[in-house]
């Protein structure tokens, strides 16, 4: 069941879904609005022989560097960036969110892979985006970017999330695979 305005509200009221901070006009018709923080993961420079396996540390730690309270942030066409949200949430165990790019931003030629948020999650989310326009696109701290949609699990969930993400404030570049 996708929850409403109505049942998004009620359990933010009820204090099973957090989401801090929170501004009044988030809050769609099934869903709520995520805003840009102030922070942003961009991929180093690194030599062309450079082959990134995701199984060894040092080669994700190589990778990016995060920038922390820029006033604006500016992405190159072609270029993947890491961003996170503002806002801060906390999931019930019998509750999942979709985030999904706002469709404005899409039209401007962003995009982002689907982001899934488990039941029990608890922190900001990392949202990975790619500029496939033509030209540089300029993104602002505060900006409504990002959407989420809630739905209810048939039953809750034996164990929460409490992996590797959990609990993130900020971006959290990828976790090493083993």
């Amino acid at each position: 069941m996708l929850l409403s305005d109505f049942d998004i509200r009620n359990m933010i009221n009820g204090k099973r879904l957090v989401i801090r901070p929170l501004a009044k006009d988030t809050i769609r018709q099934n869903g709520v609005d995520l805003r840009l923080s102030n922070e942003i993961a961009r991929h180093n420079e690194l030599d062309d022989s450079f082959v990134l396996d995701p199984s060894k540390k040092e080669h994700v730690g190589k990778a990016y560097s995060v920038e922390k309270k820029p006033r604006s942030m500016i992405l190159m066409p072609g270029e993947q960036v890491l961003l996170s949200t503002t806002e801060y949430l906390g999931i019930p165990k019998d509750v999942a969110g979709f985030v999904e790019l706002r469709s404005t931003w899409a039209r401007h030629g962003l995009s982002m892979p689907p982001t899934i948020i488990d039941a029990g999650f608890r922190g900001t989310v990392t949202l990975e985006v790619v500029n496939n326009a033509p030209y540089r696109i300029l993104l602002k701290p505060n900006l409504r970017f990002a959407h989420v949609v809630f739905i209810k699990t048939n039953n809750e969930v034996s164990n929460g999330y409490r992996g590797f993400y959990n609990e993130q404030n900020g971006i959290k570049v990828p976790k090493v695979l083993k």
